[in-house]
């Protein structure tokens, strides 16, 4: 068989992913990475209860299918009602989900221009048009994104806070006001995968009821359980209804729901961790200022760090840390890809970083 008798949409796509992973550069590469701060996992890993509930667990079982375990755990860590609540494969599972449920061919989705690609790619998926708008001094502009979407009559906009790649953030409040000016019918996916590593009062009050909203929050992050992938949504109840039907309904696994339970309950690992994530956000800001650059403030597990140029320049960069064996990703559109993205990590794995970048910039520097 010569045709594959894909759909046209699927064949009018490009064969790619998102993001090309850490393990495919090693294996181009030949070597293993000294230090992996790219992908913004949390290398201070789960709390030990984590790793005991999956060991533990009946993995010949499959999964619940109703998530109910981790579902009420989740309400009531939060303080609402479990119709509120959907777990998934990881915010990306979600947002494959979502996409599947408002986006077919010719709707039209607002995002940033370089903004977290996997979004795009789905939307892309289902036939979605996307329109992009630039950033406003390294952030989201929620006001910019809003309008766009009274102007496309989008069924979606996306926004992260806080945002990656660039770590910045909107207060809560300004964020909650500014939900005033999203049109009608349109819904805002406020992705808050880094809002655990935030400062109080980043996440806006929003009633769960309200239906102009569904967030997104993570295990990847904070909790340090990125391999297992566990994600859940936040929303009105019928939209979360809805994920019923089109969700893989098996695609959790159990070892996964038992894990992402037990690091919910260690809620004092999580404020161990988090202690470590800000001591690290403060040794990338010095290592970047001992060589001359700059950070731009950030709120997440990670640190932007301004090489001082361009995107070109910053490329360099990267490219002189990837071949001394340091893992980390840049910003893909411009001006904001004048940065390189430098993920929390130990002492010893900041101490790498800190003896690569010198030797980097000479390289970049043509010195």
């Amino acid at each position: 068989m010569t045709d594959l008798r894909l759909t046209p949409l699927a064949a009018s796509l490009p064969s790619t992913v998102p993001f090309v992973g850490p393990e495919a550069q090693e294996r181009a590469r030949a070597a293993a990475f000294d230090a992996r701060l790219g992908a913004n996992e949390s290398v201070f890993g789960p709390s030990p209860r984590v790793a005991e509930a999956m060991a533990k667990t009946d993995i010949w079982k499959y999964g619940d299918p109703e998530n109910h375990d981790l579902r009420q755990a989740l309400a009531a860590h939060h303080g609402i009602d479990a119709k509120h609540i959907m777990v998934g494969e990881g915010i990306d599972g979600l947002l494959g989900y979502l996409a599947r449920l408002f986006v077919g061919p010719g709707d039209h989705v607002v995002t940033s221009l370089g903004a977290y690609p996997t979004f795009n790619y789905h939307v892309a998926g289902f036939g979605g048009t996307l329109h992009t708008l630039t950033y406003l001094d390294d952030h989201e502009d929620p006001a910019a994104l809003f309008a766009k979407a009274a102007e496309t009559n989008a069924k979606l906009v996306y926004l992260a806070n806080p945002d990656n790649p660039m770590g910045t953030w909107h207060d809560g409040k300004a964020l909650k006001q500014a939900l005033d000016t999203l049109p009608d019918g349109t819904v805002l996916v406020l992705d808050e995968a880094y809002i655990d590593t935030a400062p109080d009062g980043t996440a806006p009050v929003i009633d769960p009821n309200d239906a102009r909203v569904i967030r997104m929050r993570t295990f990847s992050k904070a909790y340090g359980m990125a391999g297992a992938r566990v994600g859940y949504a936040i929303g009105a109840a019928p939209l979360i209804d809805a994920f019923n039907k089109v969700r893989n309904h098996f695609g959790m696994n159990r070892a996964a729901q038992a894990g992402a339970l037990a690091a919910l309950q260690d809620q004092a690992y999580l404020a161990d961790v988090l202690g470590k994530i800000a001591a690290a956000r403060t040794r990338i800001d010095q290592i970047a200022q001992d060589n001359g650059l700059t950070t731009l403030p950030s709120a997440t597990n990670f640190v932007a760090i301004d090489c001082g140029s361009d995107g070109t320049f910053a490329k360099a960069v990267l490219d002189g840390l990837i071949a001394r064996g340091i893992f980390v990703r840049m910003p893909f559109a411009a001006p904001q890809n004048r940065c390189i993205r430098i993920s929390c990590g130990t002492p010893k794995n900041l101490d790498a970083f800190a003896t690569a970048l010198p030797a980097a910039l000479k390289d970049a520097s043509g010195g």
